[in-house]
Order: structure tokens, then sequence, then C-alpha cells
């Protein structure tokens, strides 16, 4: 996954200092958050328990350790977090095996970045198993690289996964878009100090200093991106 990339902090014609832009998965690119939630209702009703509605919020967006166990207190299911957690990949690598729809806007998005050759890295809290069978679909050419929810010691909402990616794209967070579809990952975007763009996908996402809201990634482009910067000074 490489290219030939401007100089980082050369400005455009429009005056941007656009460095990266930082990609959220689940819920941003590919409509799977709901594939999450189904995965899991049905692996716990297969323990003989039934999920709680109002639980979807909670578990939306953070990392799959921290799901996992709040739904194993909050059940009292008789399974161990380890063992959870291979029966809920597997569950969603069948689920994505089978379809694996784009959000509206990704594919355009993507394909812009890419022709423009901009920075671009996919930030997910997911693992690395999943990640790279998403890559398949969007395309690996797409990002110059990828992080993993479990190739970090503290992923989401930590800063931790943004850090890395900006440093592995040589970007300064503050130069970095960052596209994120929850509460969580707005946290951790916006922790590293980036310019952040949130899609809420599952719970609404309020605006605040430094964060734009919009409702589709059909309302963001490269021209959007760059306009974050130009904001700044």
């Amino acid at each position: 996954m490489t290219s030939t990339v401007p100089a980082l902090g050369t400005r455009t014609g429009e005056g941007s200092a656009l460095q990266a832009v930082l990609l959220d998965m689940d819920g941003t690119l590919v409509d799977t958050e709901g594939f999450w939630w189904d995965v899991e209702r049905e692996v716990f009703a297969s323990l003989g328990h039934t999920l709680d509605e109002t639980w979807r919020h909670v578990v939306v967006g953070g990392p799959m350790t921290r799901s996992a166990g709040f739904l194993i207190e909050a059940t009292g299911a008789d399974i161990t977090l380890a063992e959870l957690m291979v029966l809920l990949n597997e569950g969603f690598e069948d689920r994505i095996g089978r379809t694996l729809p784009l959000m509206p806007g990704a594919a355009r998005l993507l394909a812009e970045l890419s022709e423009y050759e901009i920075p671009t890295a996919l930030v997910s809290a997911s693992h690395r198993r999943i990640i790279d069978r998403v890559l398949s679909v969007l395309g690996p050419h797409h990002f110059r690289l990828s992080i993993a929810g479990d190739e970090v010691t503290r992923t989401k909402p930590f800063p931790d996964p943004y850090l890395l990616a900006a440093a592995g794209l040589g970007a300064d967070p503050a130069r970095c878009a960052v596209v994120e579809d929850t509460a969580t990952g707005v946290a951790a975007a916006e922790a590293a100090g980036c310019r952040v763009v949130a899609v809420p996908s599952v719970a609404p996402i309020g605006p605040a200093a430094g964060r734009t809201v919009v409702s589709s990634l059909e309302e963001v482009d490269l021209a959007f991106l760059r306009g974050l910067m130009t904001e700044m000074r």
C-alpha cells in the first residue's frame, strides 16, 4: 500500500494545509454497526440471554473487550471474555462474508482522496482479522496504513490509535481530518488533537469546538476537509 504523495504541509490552491485523512471503519465507511449488534444478540441468545435494546448505545464504537465485558456482566452469561470475543469475531466475519454494504458517499470519498494522493489511514477498534476482510472490499490501495484495535495497548476512546496513524503518515495530528460515527471515536480523535467530522450512526453526536457534524458522507469531499484546516487559521 504505497503511493506518491506531495510534501506534507504543502498548501494547495485553496490555501489548505491538510496533511492526512484518518477514517474510522464500522459505521463510517461500511454499514456494519448493526451487524455487530445482530451478532451480539445471536450469540447471547444461544447462551440463553436476551440483550436489552438500550445496551446497544453502550457497546457501540468501543473496543471489543469493553463491549464484550459489559455484556457478560449485564447478562451474567457463563462465558469467558476470550471465548466470547472468538464467537463475536466469527459471527461478524460470517456476516461480512455474505454482504458488506458501504455507507453512502464512502466509495466516492475514497476515490477522490486516492486521486489527489492524500495520505489516508484506516483507524478502527475492530481486530486485524476483521479489518483485513473489510479492506479487501474497500480496496487496500486507498490506504497508506491501517490501525487495528488489537494492535494498540489502548484503543478508542484513548487517542493512541489516531496519534499512531498520524505518526505513521508523518503528519501533525492538528493537520489531520478524522471522520468518525460514534462518540467513542470522536473522543479519541479529539484527544489526539485532530479536526473531527462526525457522521452519527447509532447515537446522536452534538457539535463542539473543533468538530463538525454532518448527516452523511455525501456531504464530505476533499474541498470540505481542506476547509476544516482553513477555518483553523
